[in-house]
């Protein structure tokens, strides 16, 4: 699974970068949390606010800085999806599939 916060740099988007990393850890996960302050990725992902908390290159929070519960459920919520995946890159059989 890849997890991402994208953002400008500013203050809050290091909080949800911060929060994410933290729930990560608390969930026994081992996955990083890539941290990108390019906004050329934001546009590129369909998002004109930041912060964002992506799971596999999809946009999943925008524009605010939840709970850390919510971020946690958040991520199970990604690995629920990555559990039914194929592992085939070029398959369409699940939106979001690998």
């Amino acid at each position: 699974m890849t997890i991402q916060v994208l953002g400008s740099g500013c203050p809050t988007c290091k909080k949800l970068h911060q929060l994410t990393q933290q729930a990560v850890k608390e969930l026994g996960l081992k996955d990083d949390v890539e941290y990108i302050t390019d906004v050329a990725k934001l546009i590129e992902m369909g998002v004109m606010q930041s912060p964002v908390l992506a799971v596999d290159g999809k946009p999943v929070l925008v524009g605010f800085v939840p709970s850390i519960e919510k971020i946690k459920e958040t991520i199970k919520t990604g690995q629920a999806n990555n559990q039914d995946c194929c592992k085939d890159k070029d398959c369409d059989c699940n939106p979001g599939c690998c």
